[in-house]
């Protein structure tokens, strides 16, 4: 019997993406040598400075789901579709991705050469992890398919983490998990990092709390001896029966965080709960204040509409002339995710406190899915340490520094940091490493080998040119 596949004409299908990937191909064959190589995109979540360049690929067609099949549990999802879409086509069907990262215009393909993380992390490992097979786009011009077995192997395992250096995903063939309409949480106090590490522990192993099973994990510091660990169940538990909460409107969630004992949300709400208000930051432009935020249109409270203010910012230097006007010292920001074991958490937030001194950080516990097979190191772009359980620690913000804050003395402290605890820090922010560093962290000679073999002309930029260079 052949499994239902779903298609639809909100589904580009296979007709319609190939279309779109031979226009992808053409466009890259007619930019010349010696230009930068980088696809046109209209949103982005990175926040390393990037230098202009004059042309780009061509990536229209390229956003959309191709086809779900909902006996397999996967879909064909494009590389430029982002998780808002994926999810719009998905959860009707009452599946999701088994990872789907808070933002809604993050796309799938830079999720996985990015990496992404998200409350499900514990159990589901990064986004990577539920990719089955991808088509990319390579620096000779030439699309591969890469599986985890056969010709293209070494380039599957290398490409997440890759930041484009090594191609492009054009398709990606993911899992899927089925969920229920509704989501309860219970949001746990703890005045100890310590505690709250061993607790994260317990529940990763057991995959339960006080007698319901845990579905998703994450956690908010709002202060040293203030932590909330969130416990998602999927299902309305207890509150089967009750009104989910909103918090699209006046109410804020990370608030609720701090204020509820449990909440019940929708599927779709549950999911992108940290858009809103992206996380927190929203507050930098008055949203906490309930004048402006009445008067803030519901459809703009989105984290892609805030990532534009803040580029504003940066190319107007707006916040700097008034911080100078007030005789301020100059900002560095410090805008990074980074992750250590668990068993280093306290130890961790005890030194962020006493040397960088922002709060809240949220944190988001995540283990490789495949962590207990005992394979070694299999993603080498981005190692982490199978059976093992690490915690991401997601800080955004800026500190007055004075002068030298052009050269990152707070982010390279914190690289130092983390490194010494055996963690590690995701790229899609200003990096300081040195070369040597940089190739031992991120496994520079395995990335080149790949480059040598599929993009011998040198079309694309390398990881730690766009990591470290900013090109």
């Amino acid at each position: 019997m052949t499994a239902p596949v779903v298609t639809s004409p909100t589904l580009r299908g296979w007709g319609q993406h190939e279309a779109a990937v031979s226009r992808l191909r053409a466009s890259m064959a007619s930019i010349p040598p010696g230009r930068p190589v980088r696809l046109a995109k209209k949103t982005s979540n990175l926040f390393r400075p990037r230098e202009p360049v004059t042309g780009a690929l061509d990536v229209s067609g390229l956003d959309g789901v191709i086809a779900i099949d909902t006996a397999a549990h996967t879909a064909d999802v494009q590389g430029m579709c982002t998780y808002e879409d994926l999810v719009a086509a998905t959860l009707p069907h009452g599946l999701i991705p088994l990872v789907v990262p808070q933002l809604r215009t993050i796309t799938l393909g830079g999720a996985v050469t990015g990496l992404g993380i998200e409350s499900t992390s514990f159990r589901n490992g990064l986004p990577h992890e539920s990719v089955l097979e991808l088509d990319i786009l390579t620096g000779d011009g030439e699309v591969v398919t890469a599986a985890p077995d056969g010709e293209h192997a070494n380039l599957f395992h290398s490409f997440p983490n890759s930041y484009g250096s090594l191609g492009y995903a054009t398709r990606l063939k993911i899992e899927l998990e089925a969920v229920p309409a509704l989501v309860w949480v219970r949001h746990v106090a703890f005045t100890d990092a310590d505690e709250f590490g061993r607790v994260v522990e317990r529940v990763v192993e057991t995959g339960q709390w006080e007698g319901h099973r845990v579905d998703a994990v994450d956690g908010v510091a709002f202060a040293p001896d203030d932590l909330r660990l969130t416990l998602a169940h999927w299902g309305a538990g207890p509150r089967a029966g009750r009104e989910p909460s909103d918090y699209t409107g006046q109410a804020i969630y990370y608030r609720s965080v701090a204020e509820r004992d449990d909440d019940l949300l929708t599927m779709h709400d549950y999911l992108w709960r940290w858009d809103t208000d992206w996380f927190w930051c929203s507050g930098a432009f008055g949203l906490h204040n309930p004048t402006v935020r009445r008067l803030w249109p519901r459809r703009w409270r989105r984290s892609d509409v805030y990532h534009k203010l803040v580029g504003l910012d940066r190319r107007h230097g707006i916040v700097d002339r008034i911080d100078r006007w007030r005789k301020r010292p100059q900002r560095e920001r410090v805008i990074q995710d980074i992750e250590v074991p668990v068993e280093r958490l306290g130890e961790f937030l005890d030194w962020f406190d006493a040397e960088v001194g922002m709060r809240p950080v949220w944190l988001c516990p995540l283990r490789l899915r495949n962590g207990d097979t005992g394979a070694e190191r299999p993603w080498p772009t981005y190692p982490l340490e199978p059976g093992r359980t690490y915690v991401n620690a997601g800080f955004w913000g800026t500190v007055h520094v004075g002068p030298d804050a052009p050269h990152g003395p707070v982010n390279r402290a914190i690289e130092a940091k983390v490194e010494s605890l055996d963690g590690h820090k995701s790229l899609y922010s200003e990096a300081f490493y040195d070369q040597e560093t940089f190739d031992r962290l991120y496994d520079t000679d395995n990335l080149n080998r790949l480059r040598d073999r599929h993009d011998p002309d040198g079309r694309l930029t390398s990881l730690h040119d766009k990591a470290v260079r900013q090109h």
